[in-house]
């Protein structure tokens, strides 16, 4: 090495020790009084050598799509990832008491599609929910349950799913004596939470005994295989739902109809359902009596990634109330599709009582595609539609 790079190196070792120094004393003093007022920031160099190079910053790594994972497959519900094992499993469709008495609910967030229909005429408008769980083995304490109207075994069997209940009024017989539908009703576990006996029954998925009474309770495993229901889907399942877009992400944020959407009030008078954007998560937030709804299971707030409001009519059938939704009609259907906090208006249509709903674009006729994550059905009926709240 010769004198002239010696001295370069020197004068270089000289001056970072000043800087070190004078950092060093920055520290105890952070006045930082007596800088010159045009002091230029300091570079922090690296040497090697008798070569200089910055030191550059690590970029940051971009989220990447997994097209395959090596003992998974995804969900033809969600489109996330699921154990192998259950890609060919039937879900179950579970009847949730929506009453403020029935709250806190417990193990709703382990859903992976959920409906909220209007329950009954009666009582404000009192909605119910049906819970669509794929991966139902997971399920240690879910509800509490209730019965199941005409409406709810159409919309169960198109997806082929294992209806959950306890009883109905007798307008539902024929509805459950369809051969495309699968029921269980009743005798789940009785839980002692201090209410009253309507709202203190709940699905597990393992037996349970309660420590209280000593009775026991069959779960649902068990309770499947002594029906005889196949746990895979069976001749009536006319395959998946719908589809999700390439790469989880249908780019809504780029249609031309759609418009920002972060507030969502439904005209069920009685449960005063919302639905608000929670734009660092991507998600629809659910909210019911003028609160959020959170899972007593997980502590969680119960979210969505998709939303979808569908206009509909409805005939009552007596007068307490009792009533069905005219699903397979042929009149236009209205709704929106709602994501990432973009709403775009759309149409639906469904054929048969067990066959699949199906979503379009109203503009182009294009079926929906959705993005990853869980959904929300809200059936609205058509002599309030016009009270809907996009904001």
């Amino acid at each position: 090495m010769n004198l002239k790079k010696i001295t370069t190196i020197a004068a270089l070792s000289a001056s970072m020790i000043s800087i070190l120094a004078f950092s060093i004393a920055c520290k105890k003093d952070p006045d930082l009084t007596g800088l010159p007022e045009e002091e230029e920031p300091v570079t922090v160099v690296s040497i090697e050598s008798d070569i200089i190079t910055p030191v550059e910053e690590e970029p940051e790594e971009e989220d990447t799509y997994e097209e395959t994972k090596e003992g998974f497959v995804r969900s033809e519900l969600t489109n996330e990832w699921i154990d192998e094992k259950l890609e060919k499993q039937r879900p179950v469709a579970i009847m949730v008491d929506n009453e403020l008495t029935a709250l806190d609910h417990y193990g709703v967030n382990q859903a992976d599609v959920v409906y909220e229909l209007m329950n009954s005429t009666a009582n404000g408008r009192i909605t119910r929910l049906m819970c669509l769980v794929k991966d139902y083995e997971k399920i240690e304490q879910f509800g509490s349950i209730r019965s199941t109207r005409t409406t709810n075994v159409m919309l169960s069997g198109e997806w082929n799913a294992i209806l959950v209940h306890d009883g109905g009024p007798f307008y539902i017989d024929n509805y459950i004596g369809m051969p495309y539908c699968n029921n269980l009703s009743g005798g789940f576990a009785r839980y002692s939470n201090g209410k009253p006996s309507e709202f203190t029954e709940y699905v597990t998925y393992e037996s349970y005994t309660n420590p209280n009474t000593g009775k026991s309770f069959s779960g649902l495993g068990e309770r499947i295989e002594k029906a005889g229901y196949s746990v895979e889907y069976n001749k009536y399942y006319e395959g998946k739902h719908w589809e999700f877009a390439p790469k989880g992400d249908n780019k809504i944020e780029d249609n031309k109809d759609g418009k920002k959407v972060v507030d969502v009030d439904l005209p069920f008078p009685h449960n005063k359902t919302q639905l608000k954007y929670n734009a660092d998560k991507k998600v629809y937030e659910y909210y019911e009596y003028d609160k959020a709804h959170i899972d007593a299971l997980d502590g969680e707030i119960t979210s969505f990634t998709n939303v979808i409001l569908e206009c509909i009519s409805f005939t009552q059938l007596d007068q307490n109330g009792y009533l069905t939704y005219n699903v397979t009609d042929s009149t236009s259907h209205e709704g929106y599709y709602l994501s990432r906090g973009i709403a775009v208006p759309i149409t639906w249509s469904k054929a048969t009582p067990e066959g699949i709903t199906h979503y379009y674009y109203k503009s182009s006729g294009e079926e929906i595609k959705l993005n990853t994550g869980k959904t929300y059905i809200a059936f609205v009926p058509a002599d309030s539609w016009d009270k809907v709240e996009l904001k």
